[in-house]
């Protein structure tokens, strides 16, 4: 996959860039049970466009979500709202 890094001669290629672009689902929460427990699946479609509806949402709603880039990992609101205040996050508008 292209999120992880070469440890060909245990050098840095630079600063990692985020795939915004890559697909990943949108669950919902149940409650009770940790994390994983009851997680449903109910949107798919790329990581840029999963967090900007997860904070189009009410504030009050949004730690019911949690956002599965395929691949990698989940991210819960706490990192859902931190990527979605970074400098390369992709704009709305483009």
């Amino acid at each position: 996959m292209s999120d992880i890094p070469s440890t060909i001669r245990a050098e840095s290629s630079g600063p990692e860039r985020f795939h915004w672009e890559d697909s990943a689902e949108l669950h919902k929460c149940a409650d009770g049970g940790g994390l994983f427990h009851n997680l449903k699946v109910i949107r798919r479609g790329t990581v840029v466009a999963l967090i900007n509806f997860v904070m189009s949402l009410p504030e009050n709603e949004q730690d019911d979500y949690a956002i599965q880039k395929d691949g990698d990992r989940m991210f819960r609101i706490g990192e859902i709202r931190a990527l979605s205040r970074r400098a390369d996050f992709p704009s709305k508008d483009a």
